[in-house]
Formats: structure tokens, sequence, C-alpha cells
């Protein structure tokens, strides 16, 4: 049985020829890629019934730069139409996936944080309670490669982790962030790379200020985690930058376990259960 997935993107530049072909390359996935804001179309209730899955990799809703990207208004403020569609995905239980920069978007909407659980920030402020500098980068389109480092499962038991073994190595982009978010969600694989601020880029929206006096504490090294927005199960990813990314075999066995889990019912379950 194949898992029919809606890929939501824009907003971020991708290897559109190596990220897709992890799909054309997969006879149990089917997808169908579109970007904002016509995305927005398909995910209202009417049109996303027919789609096991979402997996944004969209970095939307940015003010300033957010008119740009996907037509939001450069105010970062999504539209009611958006707003609803999103409302009604949750109350219906549709599993969701999120890579890499998916979690960044929408920074001033509540409802996004809620989906994906990530404390991430793209400048300083306040996030779950505490007040926090704005998270940094290492690799993607900044100064620095891609760094290298291992993933381990924390529960090799869990569905998202079937088939990994011990975990796998890949070089990607990663994100330096508060650990305050791992209380909120369920962790999956933590990474053995050295989270300190010295490893890590500062924001590159933050202001001039900010960057220069940027030292951001020790961070989470939990790099895929699941989450329970409402009633969708949610597995969201740091890692899910990069061509190298894209044709890694462990990243590929994570992203089909992780897109197949969230669409079981078992899944719904799980996020029906939580507190």
């Amino acid at each position: 049985m194949t898992t029919n997935v809606l890929i939501v993107s824009k907003g971020h530049d991708y290897n559109h020829d190596a990220f897709l072909a992890m799909f054309a390359e997969d006879p149990d996935i089917t997808t169908t890629l579109v970007e904002q804001p016509a995305a927005q179309v398909l995910l209202r209730p009417e049109n996303i019934d027919r789609y096991d899955a979402v997996l944004f990799y969209d970095m939307s809703g940015i003010p300033a730069i957010g008119l740009l990207h996907d037509d939001a208004n450069d105010t970062g403020i999504p539209s009611a139409d958006f707003v609803n569609s999103m409302e009604a995905l949750l109350a219906s239980g549709k599993g969701i996936v999120l890579l890499n920069h998916g979690t960044v978007g929408w920074p001033n909407w509540p409802l996004w944080r809620e989906i994906h659980g990530s404390s991430f920030m793209l400048s300083g402020g306040e996030v779950f309670g505490d007040t926090v500098q704005g998270s940094g980068y290492r690799g993607g389109h900044g100064p620095f490669p891609n760094p290298t480092f291992t993933l381990t499962p924390v529960d090799p038991d869990h569905p998202v982790v079937a088939g990994l073994g011990a975990g796998f190595t890949i070089a990607d982009e990663i994100y330096i962030r508060s650990p305050n978010f791992e209380a909120n969600v369920l962790p999956l694989m933590r990474s053995d790379y050295d989270y300190v601020a010295s490893n890590f880029t500062p924001p590159p929206l933050a202001s001039a200020e900010e960057q220069a006096n940027w030292d951001h504490p020790p961070g989470s090294n939990l790099v895929v985690w699941a989450n329970a927005a409402r009633n969708s199960p949610v597995v969201a990813s740091d890692i899910g930058d990069s061509p190298e990314a894209f044709g890694n075999p462990g990243f590929r066995r994570l992203l089909k376990n992780a897109l197949q889990w969230v669409s079981s019912a078992d899944a719904r379950e799980w996020a029906r259960s939580r507190p």
C-alpha cells in the first residue's frame, strides 16, 4: 500500500532534482508537490482528504521577507483561509512531517510552533516561557560547510527509526536552539555534534547588535522528534537540507518511516492520547 503525500514547498532554495529523486525511487511513496501560496488551496478540507500525510518543506511567513516567499503578505500573518484549513487538518488527525527550514516559518503564528514543537527563534525573544537568544545554524547556505555527525535513535523500537540500527552518519545543515522544547515532544534521534555557539553562525535575520553579541548557551542535540498537534501526529527533523542528505540511505529510510508512521492509525491514536 502506497502512502500518498502532499509536499508543500517554496521560500528556501533546495536541489529539486535530488529532493524529488527520494520519492521517485521509492515505489511505496506517491507525492504531489505544490508551492506556496497555491498549496493553501490543496490544504483546504475539501481537497486534503485524499492525501495520507503532508510534508512541509517551505519556509513561509517570515516578516519583512514573506511577500517574496509565499505572498502571505509582508507581516507574516497567515490568511484566515489558511488558518481555517490548518485548524481543520489538525482536528482531522492528518499526519504531518516537517523537514529542516519547515520548522523556521511563521514565527509570529503560535499555531505553527504548536505544530512543529521546536524552540527555533529567528531572533532573541520568549519561547515556551523562557527568554532565549536567536538560534544559530551550521552549514546550509552559510559561510561554513555542512558538518558531519552521527544520529542515534533514542528508542530503537519506535517505528520512525525502524531499520536504522544504531543510527547513521550524515553531512547536513543543523541548528542550535534552546533545549526547553524537549519537555513537550517525544525524542527520536540525537546527534553527537557539539552544540556550542562557536560551532554555529548567528541568526541571519537578527539585528546587527544581536549578531555582534550573540553567544548562544549550549543547545539541544535532539535532531528528530515526534509531536502531537491536537489530533495530528507530527515528525519534525532538523536535517533534510542538502543533496548529501537526500542521497543518504539512512535519511531516506528515516523520512519514509516518518511519512508512513504519521499516516497510520497507531500514530493518530498516539496523538489523541497525548496530554
